[in-house]
This record gives C-alpha cells, structure tokens and sequence, in this order.
C-alpha cells in the first residue's frame, strides 16, 4: 500500500488503519462518533494526502477545461475555485473535482484519490488542444483542517489573513514556518475551515505546529469514517457512492455546476442538455429515517404500496441525534422535500422523508 507524510504518525497514535485508495489510511482514533462531534464543535484535522491534483497550464489550458469540465471556467476569478465534474461521453460523470484558478494559463484540478489514474487518462485522452498537463499527486500532501474554531486556530500560523478569503477561495502563503502554502477555504464536513497544500517534506512539521497551537481548542486528528458521516450529514455526494459513470450531472442534481453557455461545447452538452429540458426518470434526493434503522448502501426504496423506486446511494446514524439518514436515487414523482418513502431494512419498510 501507498503512504502518506503522516503514516507513520496515525500509526503511532494507535489509528485503525485500512486500504483506501491504494493507501493505508486512518479510518477512526478516538471513534467515528468521537471524531464527527469534534469537527461539528471544535477542530478534526484529516490526513488527505492521497487526493490527487493535475497542474494545466498554457495559452490552451481553459479551452481544455470548457471541454472537459461541466462548469464554467471562464468566469472562475483567480484565487478561486469551484466545483466540477467530468462528464464521461455516455451520459455519466468520471469524476467529481475542484478547479483552482492560480493566474492566467495556470490552473489546478485536484481529483478523488481512487480515480487519479483514470483521471489522468480522461483528460490526457481528451487533450486535444495541446494544454500542458501535468500529473503532480506525488508531489503535494493535503491535510483538512475542519470546524468551527479552525481558522481563529489557522491564523496564529500564518501572516495571511483568512478572514479575507472568502468559501472556495484559496491564497498562497506561510504557514508554520512553511512557504508556498495553499489556504484553501474549502472541505467537505460543511463545518468549515481550511485545506492546507504544501510539499510532502514539510508534513510533520506542519502536523506538530497544529496540533501544539490547536491543543487549546480541543483539536483531534480524525479519520475517513468520521468524513464520511460528516459529509452525508451535509449531504455532500461521494462518487463511487452517490455519482458515478452510471449516473448524470442531472439526475444527482448537479445542474448548477453544468453550465449551458454560449461558447462551452463540453463534453456530453447536447444529451445533457435534453436532459434538464425534458426531465429525467430518477433524482438523488436525501432522506431522513422516521423510524429507528441505519439505511446502508444497496438497501432498496419503496412506495406506500411497497414497489421498488430507489436504491440507497450511502446512509448512517447521526452520533448525536442517533437519527438514520441517507441519500439514494428514486423515480422522479418521489423527490419533492416532505415526501414519504420507504426504507426496506431486514424484510421491514421503515418510513422516511425526502429533506433538503
């Protein structure tokens, strides 16, 4: 298995550490309940190291990136980024992603962990215009720095000032003594904070810089059971789970980061379009358990009468409020907030309703 700056650090801190990506990673410390209280009332800090990001560059670079990417780049300002998927020429996504816009010609996308190699092949396949792509996943470490206290944590470790990068902006600067950090103001718990980007080398001495100025603030390094229950309570997709090739930007609810505009010829506009003109069969919608159950992926949803008309996509038990909840695609006519659908959970329909 692949490593990260930080392996041995999980290790050592007795982590329950798996295979994820390729990677050995840590999946819970203190616990997944534990770690998703810590992000939703202090700060959790995950090791994401094994993200993968793709530098485009030159005079082609947002011409590729119309074509590839379903959102609009051209209106993406420098020190931003937004979110994006690749639509994959059938219908499907090959992958969700952030686009960072760095300066003119210089972009950064930075991809699923478990697709960086078929990432890598989409966009070199698809790179007719002859942008300078280059492949730097080695090359960069990441760590999530998640909660409500995490920037007034961030901000005793760096000269930038957080307060002035707004939700998906980013700026480049010191942190901990480190130069050439990116500072960016995104994640995936919605609890806020930073996601930090530097070179593997720097990892330790970032890692024991937060965790000795965090210890006032009740920081706790956190693991990918604790994102995962973090990011469903949010409501947030995983693809793999919620979007994959099988699956359309329509039909996830993606529309908002598919943009029609004059000019943008991407990859699968024309079915795409059709598709948001004339509707579409089934929708990710997200729901909540009106009865005591855990919904897990693959259980399947039912109307009152008990006929199939969904699937769950991904599901949990909230820690706190001990509430199931889960996201999973159903027929069209069962999508509207305050819906009634129905869970089956061992031979049982367990009610539940369509939430925002």
């Amino acid at each position: 298995m692949k490593t990260t700056p930080f392996t041995n650090i999980h290790i050592a801190l007795g982590a329950k550490m798996h295979e994820f990506a390729g990677y050995n990673m840590p999946i819970e410390y203190s616990g997944i309940t534990d770690e998703h209280l810590t992000v939703r009332n202090a700060i959790g800090v995950f090791d994401v190291s094994h993200m993968g990001e793709f530098w485009v560059k030159g005079p082609n670079a947002l011409a590729f990136l119309q074509k590839v990417t379903s959102n609009n780049v051209a209106t993406l300002p420098i020190g931003k980024a937004q979110y994006a998927c690749f639509p994959n020429g059938k219908g499907g996504i090959v992958d969700d992603l952030l686009v960072y816009n760095f300066e003119p010609e210089k972009y950064l996308l930075v991809v699923n962990a478990s697709n960086i190699e078929k990432d890598w092949n989409w966009c070199v396949e698809n790179n007719s215009e002859g942008a300078e792509l280059e492949n730097a996943s080695d090359w960069m470490a990441q760590l999530a720095v998640q909660g409500p206290k995490a920037t007034e944590m961030l901000q005793k470790l760096t000269t930038v000032d957080l307060s002035q990068i707004p939700y998906y902006g980013f700026a480049v600067g010191d942190f901990a003594g480190v130069d050439n950090v990116i500072l960016s103001n995104t994640g995936y718990t919605g609890a806020g904070g930073f996601e930090l980007y530097f070179y593997p080398e720097h990892g330790e001495k970032i890692w024991d810089a937060l965790f000795t100025t965090g210890a006032e603030y009740g920081i706790k390094p956190t693991g990918l059971g604790a994102r995962d229950s973090l990011r469903l309570e949010k409501g947030f997709a995983l693809y793999g789970n919620d979007i994959d090739d099988t699956t359309s930007p329509i039909e996830a609810g993606l529309g908002w980061i598919t943009k029609f505009v004059d000019g943008k010829n991407f990859i699968d506009r024309e079915l795409l379009e059709k598709q948001k003109a004339e509707g579409v069969n089934r929708k990710l919608v997200r729901f909540e358990l009106n009865e005591r159950g855990i919904p897990r992926h693959g259980y399947e949803i039912v109307n009152a009468e008990g006929k199939k008309i969904g699937e769950v996509t991904s599901g949990t038990m909230l820690p706190d409020t001990k509430k199931g909840i889960g996201m999973g695609y159903v027929a069209t006519a069962y999508t509207n907030q305050g819906d009634i659908i129905y869970i089956q959970i061992r031979a049982k329909n367990l009610e539940a309703v369509v939430v925002k």
